[in-house]
């Protein structure tokens, strides 16, 4: 496309009526989709695979305990937070063009490498190696996010992509029991390996900056381009970030409810196991609905602003008002801690669970995409990637206490108490800093 084309398409921000849009953006929507999935169907092999590992060495495992499991999961969170420290600055100086491309081969050589494992000390190095990995799969995405999607789309474009955590999960749960029981647990770790490979060389070939791209429409491109121009200046230093009450409104609840949605992923195949007695076949049924719910919430929860815009609401209190009714469907999960251990608690258990992961997945959807409201688009990548630190760090902490609290109870009454909380707290902490959703002037 060249520029000519650009620049008038870019000074368009009204777009005439009966434009033929084109469909590009989804496009690029749906290879972020692709990613995000790879992404957490790598993730997901651990946490199935957790009975198999605790096993003793005799027994095909590798001897590893509550406490050690928290500690490894633990550390890939940490290694995740000090890749953040670079990951959005990287993708922001080299584009997200090639940025994707590195990140993506980075951490699926990491993922596979855990099939060399064969001690607790080996997996947690695996893991500490896939944590920095994959700690740049969502600044990259939210980058892309922003610069093919007009603000009104992306919290929706968010929660489709988003949705790809959900479907990771799944897959590895229909994948990794057939892969271990035939060729073993080394093996499962492998899965991913020529989905990794395969989407590098179809992102290298079709994407294209909104600007650059061949099969973009003007027309497209001007609905791209529709919201007010921003000034494009250089990258914001992170102190300045730091001094900026905005960066805090997003950052705080990241660090609040990220390691929620950590204990769902690490920990519920574990909490099925202990409390129903389930095998690693018979977790299928459970995951499956839980993760399939959760895609939908990912998926409403994004498309829930846009409805409150219709009823008459500023896209602001649009978007806030969404986070609110997100954050309050979660707080039910507490009741899983009154259920027993016969089918009608199992069933009660995978409904409660299907509510709060759905939840979580609609305030994830708009709380990623406050970072672009608040945000010019020069800054984007690095807001991600503190909210997405301080999101990591509350997981590094929340694991060791769920590895320590289930090693000395055995119970997990406490943990889920915790996921029940957080989310209107957090909400209170976003409108307190932020009060609807300010732009950030002072960084642009």
């Amino acid at each position: 496309m060249d520029g000519s084309k650009a620049q008038s398409a870019q000074a368009e921000c009204e777009i005439p009526i009966g434009t033929k849009l084109g469909n590009v953006r989804w496009t690029i929507c749906a290879m972020l989709f692709v990613a995000t999935t790879i992404n957490y169907m790598d993730r997901q092999v651990l946490a199935l695979l957790k009975p198999t590992l605790m096993q003793t060495v005799a027994h095909g495992g590798i001897g590893m305990t509550e406490e050690s499991y928290g500690t490894v999961v633990a550390f890939f969170t940490l290694f995740y937070a000090i890749g953040l420290l670079f990951a959005g600055r990287f993708v922001d100086k080299v584009g997200t063009r090639i940025g994707y491309m590195v990140i993506m081969a980075l951490w699926s050589l990491s993922a596979m490498g855990h099939s060399l494992v064969n001690s607790v000390l080996q997996l947690g190095i695996a893991r500490s190696c896939l944590g920095i990995g994959e700690s740049g799969n969502f600044p990259a995405a939210n980058k892309t996010n922003a610069e093919w999607f007009p603000q009104k789309e992306r919290s929706l474009s968010f929660g489709i992509f988003n949705c790809g955590a959900n479907v990771g999960v799944i897959l590895a749960t229909l994948i990794v029991p057939f892969v271990k029981n035939r060729f073993g647990w080394h093996a499962a770790f492998l899965v991913t390996g020529f989905f990794s490979a395969s989407w590098i060389v179809l992102w290298f070939i079709r994407y294209h900056k909104p600007a650059e791209h061949p099969a973009l429409s003007a027309g497209e491109l001007a609905y791209i381009n529709q919201d007010p121009p921003e000034k494009r200046g250089p990258t914001t230093p992170w102190l300045k970030l730091l001094g900026i009450r905005q960066t805090w409104a997003y950052a705080i609840p990241k660090f609040l409810t990220d390691p929620i949605w950590w204990f769902y992923l690490y920990w519920l195949p574990g909490y099925f196991t202990d409390k129903f007695s389930l095998s690693l076949v018979g977790l299928g049924m459970p995951i499956l609905i839980v993760y399939n719910a959760s895609a939908v919430g990912s998926i409403y929860g994004g498309y829930l602003p846009a409805s409150f815009i219709r009823m008459g609401l500023t896209p602001q209190r649009a978007r806030l008002t969404a986070m609110l009714v997100c954050a309050s469907l979660v707080v039910p999960v507490f009741l899983i801690n009154y259920l027993h251990a016969d089918s009608f608690g199992k069933w009660a258990a995978v409904g409660l669970l299907s509510l709060a992961a759905a939840a979580h997945q609609g305030w994830s959807a708009n709380l990623f995409t406050t970072a672009s409201d608040m945000f010019p688009r020069s800054a984007v990548g690095s807001v991600t990637s503190v909210g997405s630190l301080t999101g990591a760090l509350g997981g590094f902490l929340f694991a060791k206490l769920a590895g320590h609290v289930l090693q000395i109870s055995g119970s997990y009454s406490i943990l889920f108490i915790i996921a029940a909380s957080v989310y209107l707290l957090s909400m209170l902490i976003t409108v307190a800093l932020a009060p609807g959703l300010k732009k950030a002037e002072s960084v642009i």
